[in-house]
């Protein structure tokens, strides 16, 4: 494999499991598997610049955001940490610290990381006004009504204490152990699926419709950084002893430390200790303790330099391999999973682990029966590292599926994938479900009354058999068996028949063709212009068109040729789809930005990120992700990154102001 299809193939992967850890909440590998793919990325495309992607994952802090919630705008952006696994990089970091200091005494505060939800608490004269998850960084989940339920969040603050008038407070949500195996108990005896792990228990509760939920599961949340314009101390640790004064709950194992050497002990204290915590921890936080010392050291684009995470090795422990079964996703991806005898890890018993794909699976040399070593990866999901059996019979080895386990059709591996999928699209359930739940995405037809779970009940229940059939829903068959619900059902046929006005290129993206991405769909629809043209397009058609490769071009040409997808797009034109681009959007596109490669940074007053990445693409402009000299400007907000700045001034790039673009494309 060359470096650049191991790119693509890096890129495809990450997307993968960005969507399943932010959106899913249900992870498929440890957070230091995804690093070191996302470090072996990062590396690559440094090389080989000519075949940049905005929207790689390198380009973007990944996304919890869910449709069900009103989307807020972070008033200081949310940025991730910077992950290491060993001591020496700790080293490394203290002495990039050091360096850009200029030889000045620091100290670090050591923080226990823990593995929960990050949250943005805004405060006003002492009363809670707004909770907000970290979301993608830029803007979040407004989720105050859900907050408000968790104890440990104080609601109002005593009058006649020294907290500014505003003040924003960030920390984590957390499911304590005791509630999550109380949840767990009580949903294994209502036959409902058990949540993986209390980080997972923890996001799908407070992203719960029903604060009420919410109350009885049992929420905790620990704060850990104080931010404001009249914060007066320069001590971070000295701001968080502040607000424990004010009412809320800051972790008692912080510490502050004047050497290496105090952070190797603080690290290796708590590597043990944290398992007696009655909360779920994966790590430990370093930050450099002065506000103005932070100010000093700034941002990458991504994270802070002053501060670094910590993260403890996973547990292993040996057990014994039982069966193999195959779990078929809603993409078709076929994911082999070892059934073993229990095992203790992380606090929880394992029965279960992922065996990934087939090239896993063969180099395990796996046997009915072996010894194997199970490690729970960042103490979400438990895999299968090593078969630590002597001497295994290698004529029974276990051999990955040839046919698909649900429907038997034969599975197919497509080029520059690690996985086999199956790729009957309109006849496997797992995947009609996931192109119903593509179609139903804020980024398709954004039918946000309906999620995952009530399209899947919606599905189980025979009121849909694909994403046509929502448009032909009733008021009557939404009621409950006892005629209630009527608000509810309102809603979700009010957002069924508000998709009806969603623009030809997102329909496009939401009919679910594979390899047709947001982007591809957006080049298509303008070149094309209609469904029907789509349609009859042929490969040496479509591969004409700019950005469009083999592999797009057959797929689109395969899905338009099947019986099943033609009647489905006939009903969704008779439904009242859009299928063509409205003379509005053709008479709206310019040239003005021609030629024109722009960076977007900082937070916006006017439009979202989205909107003015749309309207860089209607008037022939090219969104890129990353500052260097082939930039044209910088479309810059407020909260400019600092490093961003920099580099811009460095290169002699303009930087241009919301109100000057919008005066420049004539919006």
């Amino acid at each position: 494999m060359t470096e650049t299809e191991r790119i693509q193939e890096l890129r495809t992967v990450l997307h993968q499991h960005n969507y399943n850890y932010y959106v899913l909440n249900q992870p498929t590998i440890s957070d230091q598997d995804f690093d070191m793919m996302m470090h072996e990325l990062q590396e690559l495309e440094s090389k080989h610049p000519e075949i940049y992607d905005p929207n790689s994952p390198t380009q973007r802090v990944g996304s919890d955001l869910n449709n069900e919630f009103e989307t807020i705008v972070h008033k200081r952006p949310m940025l991730s940490l910077a992950n290491t696994y060993n001591k020496e990089e700790v080293e490394e970091f203290y002495n990039r610290v050091k360096e850009g200091l200029h030889g000045a005494p620091f100290q670090i505060c050591c923080e226990l990381k823990f593995d929960g939800l990050s949250i943005s608490l805004h405060y006003e004269h002492g009363q809670l006004t707004k909770a907000v998850t970290r979301g993608d960084g830029i803007q979040g989940d407004d989720v105050t009504e859900n907050v408000r339920t968790i104890h440990s969040i104080p609601l109002q603050l005593d009058k006649g204490l020294d907290y500014p008038d505003e003040f924003e407070i960030r920390g984590e949500v957390l499911m304590p152990w005791s509630s999550f195996d109380r949840l767990n108990k009580q949903r294994e005896e209502e036959e409902e699926p058990l949540f993986a792990n209390p980080r997972n228990a923890a996001s799908g509760t407070l992203k719960s419709k029903n604060s009420s939920t919410v109350a009885k599961r049992g929420l905790d949340a620990y704060l850990y950084y104080l931010l404001g314009d009249n914060i007066t101390d320069d001590g971070h640790y000295e701001n968080l002893q502040k607000a424990h004064s004010w009412g809320f709950q800051i972790s008692k194992n912080i510490k502050l430390v004047n050497s290496l050497q105090e952070i190797y002990a603080y690290i290796d204290y708590w590597d043990q200790e944290r398992k007696k915590l009655p909360v779920a921890t994966d790590g430990v936080v370093l930050k450099v303790n002065s506000l103005a010392q932070q100010r000093s050291l700034g941002m990458t684009a991504k994270n802070p330099r002053w501060a670094i995470a910590y993260k403890f090795q996973a547990e292993q422990a040996e057990t014994t391999l039982r069966q193999v079964v195959y779990q078929v996703g809603r993409t078709g991806a076929v994911t082999p999973v070892a059934n073993m005898d229990p095992v203790q890890l992380a606090g929880t018993q394992v029965r279960r682990a992922t065996l990934h794909n087939a090239d896993v699976m063969q180099k395990l040399h796996l046997h009915v029966g072996d010894r194997v070593l199970v490690e729970k990866g960042g103490e979400i999901i438990p895999k299968i590292i090593d078969n630590v059996t002597e001497n295994p019979n290698p004529k029974h080895q276990i051999q990955f599926v040839t046919n698909c386990p649900v429907c038997q059709t034969p599975l197919v591996r497509y080029e520059g994938e690690a996985a086999y999928y199956c790729p009957n699209e309109t006849g496997c359930q797992p995947l009609i479900l996931g192109r119903i739940e593509h179609f139903i995405s804020r980024k398709a037809m954004n039918i946000n009354s309906i999620g995952p779970e009530t399209a899947e009940d919606f599905f189980r229940r025979g009121l849909i058999h694909d994403a046509a059939d929502l448009y032909t829903l009733t008021e009557e068959q939404l009621l409950t068996p006892e005629g209630g619900g009527q608000v509810n059902a309102r809603n979700i046929l009010q957002s069924i028949q508000e998709s009806k006005d969603v623009p030809f290129e997102r329909v496009l993206y939401a009919i679910g063709i594979r390899f047709v991405g947001e982007i591809a769909a957006k080049t298509i629809a303008r070149n094309l212009g209609s469904m029907e043209a789509v349609a009859n397009a042929s490969i040496d058609c479509l591969l004409g068109i700019n950005g469009i490769g083999t592999v797009i071009a057959q797929s689109i040409v395969q899905f338009f040729s099947n019986p099943v997808n033609q009647r489905f797009i006939q009903r969704l034109q008779e439904y009242g789809l859009h299928m063509k681009l409205s003379e509005q959007e053709l008479s709206s596109h310019s040239d003005r930005l021609t030629g024109k490669s722009i960076v977007i940074s900082g937070v916006f007053a006017h439009h979202s990120r989205d909107e003015y990445k749309a309207f860089i693409e209607k008037h022939n402009g090219k969104n890129v992700g990353s500052i260097s000299g082939k930039t044209s400007f910088i479309l810059a907000g407020d909260n400019m990154g600092p490093a961003k700045l920099e580099k811009a001034q460095k290169l002699g790039i303009p930087i241009v102001s919301e109100d000057e673009f919008l005066e420049m494309i004539g919006e």
